[in-house]
Order: C-alpha cells, then sequence, then structure tokens
C-alpha cells in the first residue's frame, strides 16, 4: 500500500463530467487507517468529500477539494456535464456503461450493506455538502464540559460518562435548515456589497424595515426588505433555523427574555429537566449550548435521563411492528394509579420492559394497600375512634414493643423517601413505600395487633394501636401521594377527613412529614427483625414436622448470643403469638447440650489395637458411657472405665460420638443462632389446634355470607366422633369467642337445617359447619 500512496490517476469521466478536468491536485492516491478494509472489494476505496462526513473529514485533512454536483432534489447539476438533469440513480447504469465502453470496468455488481433512510418515509438518503451557518461550539469545548461538571446528573455516569464524552468530541453546530417551516434564520444580507445584519427583536426589524408591523413567518418575512449603507437591498437568507434551537432557548425564552429579565430572575437557571437517554445529542445539549452562548453558564440545576419502555422481549414499541401498547389501554383495564406505581417502581435510568404480570403484580400491592385502609377505618369505626381523643402522646404508656416498632420504622421511611425524592431516585422511594406498606404494616404489624381490635371493652392498648396506626397511614397517605394521587385521595376523603374535618381538604395539601425523632428506636428495628427471621424459621421447621401453623406446640428454645438474648426478652409474648407455643426459653451458652442426646460407639480397630484380649469387654463398656464422662473424654481426651474389677483408660480415639437430637425436638439455624421447636403434641394441645382449625372455618364461612364484623352469629358443629367432640367442647368459650357466636351447638347428631351450612374434612374427619346471623 505504501508503494501507492502519492501516485497520480487521470479521473475515468472526465471527458464526460467537466468539473472532473477542473480539479487541480485532487486525483492522486492517500493512505488511511479509516474506512477502507483488505476483507471488502479491492482495498480501495473512492473518496467524496461533497457526499459524506466521513469522506468530508479525511477529504479536509489531506486538503482535498468539495465538490458536489448534485442539487436539492437529488439530480446532477451542470457540473456533472453529460449526466446533468438525472436523478442520481437513474444515472448509476450509464455511468456503468459509459466505464464499459471505455474498458475501465473491473467489474459490477450488487453488494447488501447498511445505508441511511428517512425515519419518517423509509427512503434512502442522499449525503450532499451545502454552505450553512454555523456556531463554532468546538471553541467553547471547556466552558461547555466545566459547565455541565456543576451539574447534577441521575445517574451521576450519565453527565460524567455520557453526556460529558459528548461533550468532549463535540463538533460545530449547524443551526441552518432548508426547510418552509420553522423560525426564520433573522440575517439579512444586501445584494451589492454583500454587507450582513443579524435582527435581534421584532422591534428592531420594523425600525430597519420603516414598516407599521410584521408578520415574523414564512412567507411573509421573506418580503421584508431593508436598505443598506451603499444603497443596496438587503434580503432575508431563506433558511430557518434548527428546531433544537428552539428547544435550546426554552429555559429563557419562555421566561420573556431578552425582552425582560424579570422572570429570569426568579426562575433561572430551572431546577430540574428530565429527558430520555436518546437527549444526550438532543434537548440536554442544546439547553446547555444556548445557556453557554447566552450567558456563560449552564442552564439547568440538576438533570435526570430516564429510559424507555420496551416490549417484553426488549424491542422498542412500535405500531407498525403490532408490539405496541398505549398507556390508556393499561389505565382502562386497572387504572392510572396502577400504571404510575408499576412504572415508578423501576430504576429511572433502566429501560423497562413491560409486562402485564408486572402490571397484574402491582395490582395486588395495591390491593394489600386497600384492604389495610379498609381494615382499619372497619374496627376504628366500629369501636368509634376518635383520633383528636387519642392522641400518640397520650397513649404512649400503653403502647406495646410492635407500636413502637412501626413508630419507628415509620420515621425511617419519611427519611429514606425524602431523602429519595430529593436526589430524584424515585424507584428507591416507590419501592420503600411498597416494602413498608406491604411488608412491615399488612405482613406484619397488624398480624400483631389483630386480635386487640377484637377486644370488646374500651382497652388501653388497643386504643394505643389504634393511635399508632391511624398515625402511621396517614402518614403513608401523604408519601405516597405524589407516587399514587388518586388512591391517596380516595382513601383521605372517606377515611381521615370524616375522622379528622379540621384537616387540609386535599392529601396534597398536607405539609410534608418530617421523622419525629421521639419515636425513633433504631435498636428496636433491629431486634424485631430477628423475631421476624425467628417467625420465619419456625414456619419451616413446623413444614419438615408436618405441623400447621395454627397447630399450638409446648416449647420453643433459642440459643442465640446473649446480647441479643437480652433485647428478645423484650418480645417473647410476640413471639409467643407469633410462633404459636406456650413458651419461649432462651437457652444460656451451655444450654443447648440438655437438647441432644449423645451416643458412644467404639472405634474396633484403634480398641482392638490398644486392648487386645481385653478389647471385647472394652468396647462393650464404651457403649454405655455416662453423660459425665463422655464429658470428661471431651474436655481432656480421657476418661476411666471399670470393666470386670479392672480400671482401662480410654482416649478420644478409641470413642466415635454421635449427637441426635431428644425425640420430639426439630431444629433450623438462621443468620444469628439456632432454635429449636418442642413438637410433641399433648391433648390439651390437640384440642386447641382442633379449635383454632375450625375457627377458620367458620370465618371464612361468615365471609362468604357478607356479614359484618361485628354480627353475632348461632353456630351448629356436628363432629366426626365422640372424641372430636370432647377435644372440641375444652375449647368452646374460646370457639364462640373468636366467630362472635351467641349460641354454640357441639354434637354428634344431625344438626338442623340453617341459613348457610358447609361440610369441611379435617384431620380427624368430616365436619358439618351450619350459621344462622342473628338479627
Amino acid at each position: 500500500g505504501s508503494k501507492l500512496e502519492g501516485l497520480r490517476y487521470k479521473p475515468p469521466l472526465a471527458e464526460e463530467v467537466p468539473v472532473q478536468r477542473n480539479l487541480k491536485d485532487a486525483h492522486k492516491v492517500v493512505l488511511s487507517e479509516e474506512y477502507v478494509y483488505l476483507t471488502e472489494g479491492t482495498g480501495l476505496v473512492h473518496s467524496a468529500p461533497g457526499h459524506g462526513e466521513e469522506d468530508f473529514e479525511v477529504g479536509m485533512r489531506y486538503g482535498l477539494p468539495v465538490v458536489s454536483p448534485v442539487d436539492e432534489a437529488g439530480r446532477f447539476t451542470d457540473e456533472a456535464g453529460k449526466y446533468a438533469g438525472l436523478y442520481v440513480k437513474d444515472a448509476d447504469p450509464l455511468i456503468i456503461e459509459d466505464l464499459r465502453r471505455k474498458g475501465l470496468l473491473l467489474y459490477s455488481g450488487t453488494v447488501v450493506h447498511r445505508y441511511p433512510h428517512c425515519w419518517r418515509c423509509k427512503t434512502p438518503l442522499l449525503l450532499r455538502a451545502t454552505r450553512q451557518w454555523v456556531i463554532r461550539m468546538s471553541r467553547l469545548r471547556d466552558l461547555l464540559l466545566k459547565e455541565n461538571s456543576k451539574v447534577k446528573w441521575i445517574p451521576e455516569w450519565a453527565g460524567k460518562n455520557r453526556f460529558g464524552n459528548w461533550l468532549r468530541g463535540i463538533s460545530d453546530w449547524v443551526i441552518s435548515r432548508q426547510r418552509y417551516w420553522g423560525v426564520p434564520l433573522p440575517i439579512w444580507i444586501c445584494r451589492k456589497c454583500g454587507k450582513r445584519r443579524v435582527i435581534g427583536s421584532k422591534r428592531e426589524l420594523l425600525e430597519a424595515s420603516k414598516g407599521k408591523d410584521v408578520e415574523l413567518h414564512r412567507p411573509w418575512v421573506d418580503k421584508v426588505i431593508l436598505r443598506c449603507e451603499c444603497g443596496g437591498e438587503m434580503h432575508r437568507v431563506l433558511d430557518v433555523v434548527d428546531v433544537w434551537m428552539d428547544s435550546g432557548s426554552a429555559s429563557w425564552a419562555s421566561l420573556g427574555y431578552p425582552s425582560s429579565d424579570k422572570g429570569l430572575k426568579e426562575w433561572y437557571p430551572v431546577d430540574f429537566v428530565v429527558e430520555g437517554h436518546d437527549q444526550t445529542r438532543g434537548w440536554f445539549y442544546s439547553l446547555l449550548a444556548c445557556g453557554i452562548l447566552v450567558f456563560g453558564s449552564a442552564p439547568y440545576r440538576s438533570v435526570a435521563m430516564h429510559g424507555f419502555v420496551l416490549d417484553e422481549t426488549g424491542r422498542e414499541m412500535h405500531k407498525s411492528w403490532g408490539n405496541y401498547i398505549a398507556p390508556e389501554e393499561v389505565i382502562e383495564k386497572f387504572g392510572r394509579d396502577i400504571l404510575r406505581f408499576y412504572e415508578l417502581q423501576h430504576t429511572l435510568w433502566e429501560d423497562l420492559r413491560f409486562s402485564w404480570k408486572g402490571v397484574k403484580e402491582t395490582l395486588s400491592y395495591m390491593n394489600i394497600l386497600w384492604n389495610v385502609y379498609v381494615f382499619a377505618s372497619t374496627y376504628m369505626n366500629l369501636d368509634k375512634f376518635n383520633p383528636s381523643k387519642w392522641s400518640l402522646e397520650k397513649v404512649k404508656d400503653y403502647m406495646k414493643p410492635e407500636d413502637l416498632w412501626i413508630l419507628s420504622r415509620t420515621q425511617r421511611l419519611i427519611e429514606g423517601v425524602t431523602e429519595s425524592f430529593e436526589n430524584y431516585h424515585i424507584h428507591e422511594a416507590v419501592r420503600m413505600l411498597r416494602d413498608f406498606m406491604v411488608e412491615d404494616v399488612s405482613r406484619w404489624y397488624i398480624r400483631l395487633i389483630r386480635r386487640k381490635t377484637w377486644i370488646e371493652e374500651e382497652d388501653p392498648e388497643k386504643l394505643a394501636s389504634y393511635s399508632v396506626l391511624y398515625n402511621i397511614l396517614k402518614t403513608f397517605l401523604i408519601l405516597a401521594a405524589p407516587i399514587i394521587p388518586f388512591i391517596t385521595e380516595k382513601i383521605y376523603q372517606h377515611v381521615f377527613r370524616p375522622a379528622e374535618p379540621n384537616l387540609p381538604e386535599s392529601v396534597h395539601m398536607n405539609r410534608w412529614p418530617k421523622p419525629d425523632p421521639r419515636w425513633r428506636n433504631p435498636a428496636l428495628e433491629e431486634t424485631m427483625e430477628v423475631a421476624r427471621e425467628i417467625v420465619e424459621a419456625s414456619a419451616k421447621v413446623r413444614q419438615r414436622a408436618g405441623l400447621k401453623l395454627r397447630q399450638p406446640v409446648k416449647r420453643l428454645y433459642l440459643r442465640v448470643p446473649e446480647t441479643l438474648a437480652e433485647k428478645l426478652k423484650l418480645l417473647t409474648d410476640l413471639l409467643k403469638e407469633q410462633v404459636n407455643v406456650k413458651e419461649v426459653l432462651l437457652l444460656k451458652p451451655d444450654g443447648e447440650e440438655t437438647l441432644w442426646v449423645e451416643k458412644a460407639t467404639p472405634n474396633m480397630s484403634a480398641v482392638g489395637r490398644e486392648f487386645r484380649s481385653k478389647a471385647p469387654l472394652v468396647a462393650e463398656a464404651i457403649k454405655g458411657l455416662t453423660p459425665n464422662q463422655l464429658k470428661e473424654l471431651r474436655e481432656s481426651g480421657r476418661c476411666l472405665l471399670e470393666v470386670g474389677g479392672e480400671v482401662f483408660e480410654v482416649k478420644s480415639e478409641h470413642v466415635s460420638v454421635e449427637k441426635t437430637l431428644k425425640e420430639g425436638l426439630a431444629y433450623t439455624e438462621f443468620s444469628h443462632g439456632v432454635l429449636y421447636l418442642d413438637t410433641r403434641i399433648d391433648r390439651a394441645l390437640q384440642a386447641e389446634g382442633l379449635g383454632r382449625d375450625l375457627v377458620r372455618r367458620v370465618q371464612y364461612m361468615r365471609k362468604e355470607m357478607d356479614l359484618p364484623v361485628d354480627a353475632y352469629v348461632e353456630v351448629y358443629v356436628k363432629a366426626p366422633s365422640a372424641e372430636s367432640l370432647s377435644l372440641l367442647e375444652s375449647t368452646r368459650d374460646y370457639i364462640a369467642g373468636e366467630v362472635r357466636a351467641k349460641r354454640l351447638i357441639l354434637t354428634t347428631e344431625e344438626i338442623p337445617e340453617t341459613e348457610y351450612r358447609k361440610e369441611w374434612d379435617l384431620e380427624d374427619g368430616k365436619y358439618l359447619i351450619g350459621i344462622n346471623r342473628l338479627r
């Protein structure tokens, strides 16, 4: 290749194309590391600086002339000689034929390759060099980078890397366009002397044209002629301004600047700009460029770059591809707030693969939210709870650990959501709100206080939980209102305003919550997380042991670090209820040994070598080692055995010790220690478990009958056997209280016809349950 460098050649179509004959020092070979590949064609590439960006760049580097004998319609101009007037693609076969006629054609064929097309009409584009108006932004590169470094970008890498890299390679800005629609370029040029005048306002144009009024759009503004100092006429250039300059001026032009700077002082620069990642070279840049050109500084303080919504496979959505889903379609099926929550929980700057399954999951979250407020309002209304009468301060002495915990979690929620909003990490705020409502409130706190809400009288602990629940739910509504404005407003109007008529008219008119340090308790939050883990771990143990969660068991043993054991003492009542055990025991460091049985087995090879003829006697004695002897062997590595009047020293290598759990125990490890569950069920526990099973079925039937939660009923139960009936009788009061039965008939005989009856298959047989509502 280097041998060819600098060689000159004769243009093959010099006779047909006059402009080729007039070019000097243009037909030569230059070496380029760009755009030329030995794997394709001949390794020689024809360069046309007038018809391609890359060719133009290389041509400028080597001082090649820029020739573009093609007009705006894509037809050859007179410079093209023989081919003048022809559409460029129509001229292709003629050019090929002329080359063949001259004996200069080596090969003719077609190649499939990528080529730019119009995004709207899909026709191939023709690139051509033209004279344009340009702003030399490359001279402002350092200032652009400096001002960009002052902007808070979300995410940070979008400004530092993506946008920063774009600015480092910035080229000059071509601001003129040859179109009809658009802002007319306000430049007038004298046809006599060539002087240029840039008009800065409508008033200046009126003064220069001596007119009374002027329409600034084409074609009217094109007819405005100015007088030049030389006596000639100045006509406006027919170009319009690049639309990105319109957009780039929006931040200050919308405030009336430069006619007035009143709005500018109050609102400029703008606090926040948000757009998709395709705007790196678009609006993000044009705003910055115009701000730098006019004010010498960035026009925005913070910028968020968001991703796109794609289809489930990761493709862009297009109606022509058949994969387009309109927001209206989602709204019609699920509602606006579901769509908002679904999209906003996704990481802001990442593309979202839209999924109907994901939308349905979001609906389930909203159903949980709705049911929490239904639960709260139902029981508070039944008990005529007055939040103004029972403030948090008034009931604080009656708060249980679970109340103090959820108050602390709420303060942390306020802190986290506020910080995420301030940093424009909206997705983090949405996830915090979702997890708080689903995991902390619905699946834990309400589970912990539910039994209190069934207490008939005005119990102070129940009122304390009502006050806590009321306040955390009101706080949650205000925090969630920007994300789900319609659901929160609905709940606010139906639950909170009737309870407190003096509240602001709308949830959106409330002051943003601030964390209250009085209720912050990080230590309790940490301990409660351990308690939740214990409850989950015990459920797994139950599953392995074949025990239902409703079946009470006798005892839960916990082996945890001493510091944690002290903290867990505060939550033992909570653990008893949630694990469904009668007793929780926190083991001391050596207390775990009492739950295991050690069985000694002789290692016969070692015993035989040591004791020879006495080996059988020693081996049999090893099987009967006592716990104290095993402890001595474990601690000192040896112990003494008396066999047949003789004393033998047994060492650890003579014995294999296998540990097994005592019968009736099951265990599992968790991140903070080990828990053991006593799975033995005596008759009393069996009766209580059966009673709970029956209560669950009656409650289900009450729900199917659509009974109010405070409605009293008459319940008939036919048990499968006398033994089952005896077990139920021992839990009669519990059953009647749980299902609000004024009359409970337990029998093995047939029961009378009732308003609703259903047969249930429980562990010990079939039970027939009948219910009548009491009016």
